[in-house]
């Protein structure tokens, strides 16, 4: 084990999820930062990443980013269009890009963690994300880990452990962590269950069938 702690950004997702298990791993501390930006489903990904940590015993810190949702756009946020159903691909999931959105998290996620003495800021982005968000593929990531190796000084690594694994395969490893997936939310609605539809909620169900897992997701569909 690490010798040292390790700040995870905390969706309330499955892939946020299994990082943090792998971080509680990996690393001798771990702590958690989530983060509200107006996002349609940001109120059912924050309880559901408050019951996660609570549940773990790991202290989580919630962000309040809201001149995303006020001067950005995308389906994604409240005051865009709807979310897209079908396919989980570029065509189809475009509209739900939130620009440059990672890029503010983790310079935020950055700063925090120099600030409480972490060593490293850590990411679950996987190569399912590549197509449709920029700021989850593998030369972004490699360029945010040198601006925050560099503007830290040396005190903080990015961590990006997915980064080339499916979804199927982080579900895989977070059951094998023992991950309670049926606390996790994904569906990009944010109505009262998943609604089973949307590129998300599909991407949710491949993932289980691919690591051969039970899905113990309600669906509206």
């Amino acid at each position: 084990m690490n010798n040292q702690y390790a700040l995870v950004v905390f969706s309330g997702g499955m892939d946020s999820t299994t990082a943090l298990l792998w971080a509680r791993r990996e690393f001798s501390g771990v702590s958690a930062v989530s983060f509200s930006y107006g996002a349609k489903h940001n109120a059912r990904e924050l309880a559901a990443a408050n019951v996660i940590c609570r549940k773990l015993n790991i202290p989580r810190l919630e962000i309040p980013l809201d001149f995303i949702g006020k001067y950005f756009h995308s389906s994604l946020l409240k005051t865009g269009g709807s979310i897209p159903e079908g396919a989980y691909n570029e065509t189809n999931m475009a509209s739900t890009v939130v620009p440059f959105r990672n890029g503010i998290m983790l310079a935020a996620a950055a700063g925090l963690a120099e600030d409480s003495g972490y060593s490293a800021v850590i990411l679950g982005n996987h190569t399912g994300d590549h197509a449709i968000y920029p700021d989850c593929r593998p030369e972004f990531i490699d360029g945010m880990a040198r601006a925050i190796g560099t503007g830290t000084a040396g005190k903080v690594k990015l961590l990006s452990p997915f980064c080339n694994m499916t979804k199927g395969e982080i579900a895989a490893l977070g059951a094998k962590l023992g991950a309670d997936f049926s606390l996790t939310w994904s569906c990009y609605n944010g109505r009262e269950k998943h609604c089973g539809r949307c590129g998300t909620c599909r991407e949710r169900k491949e993932a289980f069938r691919e690591a051969g897992i039970p899905d113990p997701t309600v669906y509206e569909d």
